[in-house]
């Protein structure tokens, strides 16, 4: 069986809040960790969100 090629990722508040997106990203092109700048309700604000593992 072949090995998927996107996988699907966390996006955590850099502003440690606990809020989170998820995502998906193709590992085969985006080999670095993901990161965005997205809105977080709880801070109001916009901040960047870092990837990381979905448990």
């Amino acid at each position: 069986m072949a090995k998927a090629v996107t996988i699907k990722v966390k996006l955590v508040s850099s502003a440690d809040t606990g809020f989170y997106y998820t995502a998906k990203k193709n590992s085969r092109t985006m080999t670095e960790k993901m990161v965005k700048k997205k809105y977080d309700p709880i801070a109001k604000k916009h901040v960047e969100f870092r990837e990381g593992k979905i448990k």
